[in-house]
């Protein structure tokens, strides 16, 4: 039985010694045409990393030649399929460049914006890849407006902003826990500005309203004349745009709070 095991062993150890012998040997012949072919059935057969040590020797030798497109292609994608996403994006657009008139440079493009998709991570986390993968389905968008990715990138697209609006709000909300109320009433209104279209806006604005109110209540008397007023007429601006809002107590109180305020600083300003 031990016997069996160790020829067994011993037998797969040359194989894979003899695999991969072959592919230094290739790799080390200089012969370009042997590479090339190989580098094409080594990518066939899903051998990527293989694939790409090979294609990196002969690029240049094929540079101007029928083959170069082809090789460039699948060059850049050995980086994709290996989740090496940044060098994948950056190969697919320099594809794109250097083979303007390629029937292969729509899927470049996509697939350059892609790999910045494939990067974007959770929404707590820096959102530059995003940014990046938005840019670039809008540009493919308007560069291939026939294109049947269209409804796709689209998609992505809206994925994408959600998660850096979800990133912005929070980021207010941050100000907010920690009592940066102008800050948080900025923050919040940049919001509504960079994502007009949001589905938030009630919520965006009902915590507009509570930062201005905090604001006002925790500011020196000089300012808070001006404050509660500011408070006091997002308020009643939010009554009437969103009659029917859950928020509405809490916006009502704040509205007359706000009302109470200002009439006791008039009153204060009065008697002095």
């Amino acid at each position: 039985m031990k016997k069996t095991f160790f020829i067994a062993f011993v037998g797969m150890s040359l194989l894979l010694s003899a695999c991969k012998s072959e592919f230094e040997k290739i790799r080390s012949s200089g012969e370009v045409d042997r590479i090339y072919t190989k580098a094409l059935e080594y990518y066939d057969q899903e051998e990527y990393q293989k694939a790409q040590s090979l294609f990196e020797l002969i690029i240049s030798s094929y540079r101007g030649k029928k083959e170069a497109e082809e090789i460039y292609f699948k060059y850049a994608y050995t980086y994709y399929y290996l989740e090496q996403y940044i060098l994948a994006s950056y190969y697919f657009k320099n594809f794109s460049n250097t083979y303007g008139a390629s029937d292969l440079r729509e899927e470049a493009d996509f697939m350059s914006a892609y790999s910045n998709y494939q990067l974007s991570p959770t929404f707590r986390l820096d959102q530059s890849y995003s940014a990046s993968a938005i840019e670039g389905f809008q540009l493919f968008v308007n560069t291939y407006p026939n294109s049947s990715r269209v409804e796709e990138c689209n998609r992505l697209i809206d994925e994408m902003r959600n998660k850096l609006e979800r990133k912005a709000y929070d980021s207010a909300k941050l100000y907010f826990d920690l009592r940066e109320y102008q800050a948080a009433i900025q923050s919040f209104d940049n919001v509504l500005k960079d994502f007009p279209d949001t589905e938030n806006a009630e919520t965006i604005r009902y915590m507009i309203i509570r930062s201005a109110y905090q604001l006002a209540k925790n500011s020196f008397v000089d300012k808070q004349k001006e404050r509660y007023e500011e408070a006091r007429d997002r308020a009643s601006e939010f009554l009437v745009r969103f009659p029917d809002s859950r928020y509405n107590k809490e916006v009502n109180t704040i509205y007359n709070q706000s009302r109470e305020s200002l009439n006791k600083l008039d009153n204060v300003g009065y008697q002095n």
